[in-house]
C-alpha cells in the first residue's frame, strides 16, 4: 500500500477521487454534503491561515482512502485539523484506515504539532475509530434545521425586537472591501465561543477576511449576511451570514457565524440579526427549503435563540482531540 501526496499546484484527478471517496463513505449522513467546488477551495488548497496537505490510496486507479490535513498559520501554530478520513465503505476492515491515521500523524509530528482536532457524528464508524486510536471528546455539538415550509412565520415576526441606537446593513454576495476591516473586529468577537481547551484565539487578520469573501464564489456559494452598527459612531457591533448553493439545486442554506461584540450584548442584537437575514433571505429566495445551523451544545445562549426560532435537532456531532 502506498499513501501518496497529491501536489496541491497539480491535482489532476486525485481531488476529485478524494472527494468522491468522502461523499461515498458519508452516504448516510442527513445533512448537505460538501460540493466538489467547496472541497477544492477549504480542503485542497492553501490559503493566508492555513496550510494543506493531501494524500490518497489508489487501487485499481480508484481513490479508495485518503485524508486532508489543515496546519494553521496565523495561529495555533502546534495544532492540526485532520478532515476528512475516509476510506470507501468497501475497503473498511483491513487496516487502511488506522494506516492512514497513523501516517498523519507522523506528517503532524514532521511539522512540529503537537495537537490533533476532527470531528464525526457521536455514534458510528468514525466515532468508534476516534476512540479506538485514543481520541478524547473536546466539544459536544450539534446540527439543527429550520424547515421553512414550516416555519411559524407569524411567530417569528412577533419576535423581531426593536433596538434603539442601531443600524443593520445588508449585502448579498462578497462584501465590499471597505467592509473587511470591520468583518476582521467582528470575526474576532467568536473568541470567546465554546472550544478545545487547547485552543488559543484565532487570528482574523484582514488578509484572512478577504480571502474568505473572494472564496465565495469558488465555493459553489452566494450569501446573505448582515452587520449591526451603532448610530452614535458607526462601530460594528454584530454579524450573522446564511449561504446558499449559488445554483440553488438543493434547497439547503448554511447558517455560518452570528456573532455580538461583548460591548454591545444585552440588547437582542443576536436575535435581531438572525430573524431580520432570514426574513430578507425567504424574501429574496423563496424556493429554499431548509437552513441548517452548528452550535456547541454547551453554547446556551445561542441554542435558545435557534430553538425559539423553531430549529430542530437534526443529529450530534462531536470535536475530537488527540495530544502527541
Amino acid at each position: 500500500m502506498w499513501i501518496q501526496p497529491i501536489d496541491l499546484d497539480r491535482p489532476g484527478d486525485l481531488v476529485t477521487g478524494l472527494h468522491e471517496a468522502y461523499t461515498v463513505a458519508y452516504s448516510d449522513d442527513p445533512g448537505p454534503l460538501m460540493s466538489l467546488a467547496h472541497f477544492r477551495h477549504d480542503i485542497a488548497r492553501h490559503s493566508p491561515g492555513n496550510r494543506a496537505e493531501l494524500w490518497a490510496v489508489v487501487e485499481g486507479g480508484e481513490v479508495v482512502g485518503g485524508y486532508g490535513l489543515s496546519l494553521s498559520q496565523l495561529d495555533n501554530t502546534h495544532m492540526g485539523w485532520l478532515f476528512p478520513l475516509v476510506v470507501r465503505p468497501e475497503r473498511r476492515g483491513r487496516g487502511l484506515g488506522s494506516a492512514l491515521f497513523e501516517h498523519a500523524l507522523e506528517r503532524l509530528r514532521h511539522h512540529g504539532r503537537s495537537l490533533l482536532l476532527t470531528e464525526t457524528p457521536t455514534t458510528g464508524v468514525g466515532a468508534r475509530f476516534a476512540l479506538a486510536h485514543g481520541m478524547t471528546v473536546a466539544v459536544a455539538e450539534a446540527r439543527r434545521v429550520l424547515d421553512l415550509h414550516k416555519a411559524d412565520w407569524d411567530a417569528l415576526g412577533r419576535m423581531l425586537p426593536t433596538v434603539e441606537g442601531y443600524r443593520l446593513e445588508r449585502w448579498i454576495g462578497q462584501a465590499d472591501p471597505g467592509l473587511i476591516p470591520d468583518l476582521s473586529t467582528l470575526m474576532n468577537g467568536m473568541n470567546d465561543a465554546p472550544r478545545d481547551a487547547g485552543i488559543e484565539d484565532f487570528d482574523f487578520s484582514s488578509e484572512r477576511i478577504r480571502d474568505r469573501e473572494e472564496g465565495i464564489k469558488d465555493r459553489g456559494f452566494t450569501s446573505y449576511s448582515m452587520i449591526a452598527r451603532r448610530d452614535s459612531d458607526g462601530a460594528p457591533a454584530g454579524y450573522t451570514r446564511i449561504y446558499l448553493g449559488a445554483d440553488r439545486s438543493d434547497g439547503w442554506g448554511h447558517q455560518a457565524d452570528t456573532t455580538v461584540l461583548a460591548g454591545h450584548r444585552g440588547h437582542r442584537l443576536g436575535l435581531l440579526l438572525k430573524l431580520a437575514n432570514l426574513f430578507w433571505l425567504r424574501e429574496h429566495e423563496p424556493h429554499l427549503e431548509r437552513i441548517i445551523t452548528w452550535n456547541a451544545t454547551s453554547n446556551a445562549h445561542m441554542l435558545a435563540i435557534n430553538e425559539a426560532m423553531g430549529f430542530e435537532l437534526l443529529d450530534e456531532w462531536n470535536e475530537w482531540r488527540l495530544e502527541l
